[in-house]
């Protein structure tokens, strides 16, 4: 019952919402489109009640922390894209409690939280859509750091961390390639989405050897 019930938002999950932080950069160069890219991640909703409350738990399956130390895990591996506010992270953590999912102990005046047995069992249940969740977290970090990189003009130094240049390059031509491929016929349609299938089972390494 327990685990059902997980699958369903309550009454108060529009206050796991994600609140818009402020961007290194922002309101500079608004007429690139990397610009405008930012901003429009900017705006858009960054996590929802279910997708948080999986990223929580899954964060503390590599290990037991407070809600505090969640705070700032998310804050390190998003760049700061991404912080979110005790308001949006206790009522999670209390949800995930009272569902069974973690366990709590008292660590002097702070809660220290654990993923309980039906919490590692939910996680094995939705592996894909957690390495989903948590590799869309590191892929906004590094977007965001990119384009705060290039603003600042620090396009030309290595990030040890970061996308390598023709990595960026390949991932804006194939947009670019899209964006002008929007009209095509339902027989380039086809021939795209046949191109794109190959490179999706190849990039996943889902291929043929």
């Amino acid at each position: 019952m327990r685990h059902r019930m997980f699958a369903g938002v309550h009454a108060g999950a529009h206050r796991y919402l994600c609140h818009a932080r402020g961007y290194p950069g922002h309101g500079h160069g608004r007429h690139s489109g990397d610009s405008m890219e930012h901003e429009m991640l900017a705006r858009r909703r960054k996590f929802g009640a279910q997708e948080l409350q999986l990223l929580f738990l899954a964060l503390l399956a590599e290990k037991p922390c407070h809600g505090y130390e969640l705070i700032k895990d998310i804050e390190q591996r998003s760049r700061g894209y991404y912080v979110p506010s005790p308001g949006v992270v206790y009522p999670a953590l209390t949800f995930l409690e009272e569902t069974g999912l973690v366990e709590v102990e008292a660590d002097g005046n702070r809660k220290l939280y654990r993923v309980s047995t039906l919490g590692v069992a939910h996680l094995e249940s939705a592996r894909e859509e957690v390495k989903l969740t948590l590799a869309r977290l590191s892929f906004v970090g590094k977007k965001m750091e990119t384009m705060r990189r290039a603003m600042q003009g620090e396009g030309g130094e290595p990030d040890p961390d970061g996308w390598l240049p023709e990595y960026i390059a390949a991932h804006r031509g194939l947009k670019r390639a899209l964006v002008l491929k929007a009209d095509a016929d339902e027989a380039e349609q086809r021939r795209i989405a046949a191109i794109l299938q190959r490179a999706i089972a190849e990039i996943e390494g889902t291929g043929n050897e």
